[in-house]
């Protein structure tokens, strides 16, 4: 049996098959060994996971391939993370990768291909149908992170505090929200996670697409994450793929974006998981 893994740092997706077809699914909490001690993921597994299966008749020992796929695992924390899992799952080898290779094997399956994140962050890499051979680094939302949920929160709410958008967006914005700049200015330079909270702004935008400056600040935000991060492959031959919550709810804009840009289209997923089963099922 394969048990795959595709874990946020709020949540994990384990998905168990047996003979390629899915048995089971499960949810946990996210894993992080940035965030996380050893002891604390190796409860969390334990728990949140292996307990689950067990309750649900599955033999521990009859699974004997995992993949991990995590939230900003970088190289020196593989083996890490690696140990913990292998602890809980003696019998399994075990596969453990970054969030961006897993978005690029579900995106790309076993083809070459340019597979992008867009979510609350952005991230993007050069795929050869097996790993990312190249990667632009995304740099986090003050430096870069072009193209994601928290450069657009930033680039709204700027552009609203200065005046610059239609004043009935900012006044809908301000009533919605129950803020005022202060509390804004507070959250973004005082509060821990600015960026999830300036992500935040793209349900409003995504509510009212439909006005023109909105739509254009969509467009653009992508287009400077094609500019800045895709173009760097120097692979227009390659379709631009991407996973997460911003481009499956802008993916209009999205595929304006890839037009305006030169660029392929390629596929879109709101979540990897599905497109982690079929690669591993292949």
């Amino acid at each position: 049996m394969k048990l795959i893994a595709d874990s946020g740092s709020t949540k994990t997706h384990w998905v168990l098959l047996k003979d390629n077809q899915s048995v089971a699914e499960i949810r946990s909490q996210g894993i992080n060994p940035f965030f996380q001690n050893e002891e604390r993921i190796r409860q969390v597994v334990k728990m949140e996971v292996a307990y689950p299966l067990r309750s649900q008749g599955v033999d521990l020992e009859q699974v004997n391939e995992l993949f991990f796929y995590g939230a900003g695992l970088r190289e020196e924390m593989k083996g890490k993370v690696t140990q913990i899992l292998q602890h809980v799952f003696p019998a399994s080898t075990i596969e453990a990768q970054s969030d961006l290779l897993g978005a690029a094997r579900a995106l790309c399956q076993h083809d070459e291909g340019v597979a992008c994140i867009l979510g609350t962050g952005s991230n993007s890499g050069l795929y050869d149908g097996s790993h990312i051979v190249a990667n632009v680094p995304p740099l986090g939302f003050i430096l870069g992170d072009e193209g994601s949920g928290a450069v657009l929160g930033k680039l709204f709410v700027g552009a609203l505090l200065k005046g610059l958008m239609d004043n009935k967006l900012k006044e809908e914005y301000l009533s919605d929200t129950g803020e005022e700049m202060a509390d804004i200015i507070d959250k973004v330079y005082r509060q821990p996670l600015p960026n999830r909270y300036l992500a935040h702004a793209a349900k409003f935008i995504h509510r009212h697409i439909d006005h023109p400056q909105l739509r254009q600040l969509v467009v653009d935000n992508f287009r400077a994450f094609l500019q800045r991060n895709v173009k760097q492959y120097q692979r227009p031959d390659l379709p631009v793929n991407a996973v997460g919550s911003i481009a499956h709810f802008f993916a209009d804009q999205w595929r304006e974006a890839l037009a305006a840009e030169n660029c392929l289209p390629g596929s879109i997923l709101q979540a990897p998981i599905q497109g982690l089963v079929a690669f591993h099922a292949s």
